[in-house]
């Protein structure tokens, strides 16, 4: 008798146990509110990066001057007058100098990594016209006193530039100026043309294509 109301009251110990569930404590489920969250933030995050990487390939197509600007202590203002002042053909974006790094891997724009220290803001310049695209940023750069926030460094032609070799792409001639000089030597005696066949291969280039780019024009109006 004895033996058997124990075991009855095992039994009903036991089922007791088993049917009863503890219920969710308050810190249990923020915890797992906050799992989610954080999951869902990596994921946004994460969509962000691959954006910000895919938008900076887009920019880098016909594009002709890569540049980094000092964008540390420009504020949200500055940096949207500065946009405005730019041409059309000129894009400034700010992104993380890994991301930008990840978007040119590979690529010839690949020697701007030199420069990537520091927060940047990219400029991305669609015309050959350089002195003229950097320009407008030079204006706004004197004009808001903004000397601490200068170029960090740039790519043009598969060449790294720094600071202190910007002056070169901000005196280079206009297109313009290189078909007057084009006209000039035509006109001008055999030793003046030979020195413009002289001058280093890049403004040669600019050069000729101008010169085609007149000929084409010359026989499409004869048309």
């Amino acid at each position: 008798m004895e033996s058997s109301l124990c075991t009855l009251q095992s039994s009903l110990s036991s089922s007791f146990k088993s049917s009863f569930v503890m219920p969710k404590t308050h810190s249990s489920i923020q915890h797992k509110k906050q799992r989610k969250s954080l999951s869902i933030n990596a994921a946004i995050s994460r969509t962000k990066k691959e954006e910000t990487v895919e938008t900076v390939k887009q920019q880098l197509e016909n594009c002709h001057l890569l540049a980094g600007i000092k964008y540390k202590g420009l504020t949200v203002k500055q940096f949207q007058d500065l946009r405005k002042s730019l041409p059309d053909n000129v894009n400034l974006i700010v992104a993380k100098n890994t991301l930008v790094g990840k978007a040119i891997e590979g690529t010839p724009w690949e020697a701007l990594k030199p420069c990537m220290k520091g927060m940047n803001a990219w400029m991305f310049v669609h015309t050959e016209e350089i002195p003229g695209a950097i320009k407008p940023y030079r204006n706004f750069q004197k004009e808001k006193k903004l000397e601490d926030n200068d170029f960090t460094g740039a790519v043009f032609e598969g060449k790294f530039y720094g600071p202190d070799e910007f002056k070169s792409l901000e005196t280079m001639p206009t297109r313009a100026e290189i078909y007057a000089k084009l006209l000039g030597s035509l006109q001008s005696p055999a030793s003046a043309l030979v020195g413009t066949l002289q001058a280093p291969a890049r403004d040669l280039v600019m050069v000729l294509k101008a010169y085609v780019k007149k000929l084409e024009e010359e026989n499409g109006g004869a048309q």
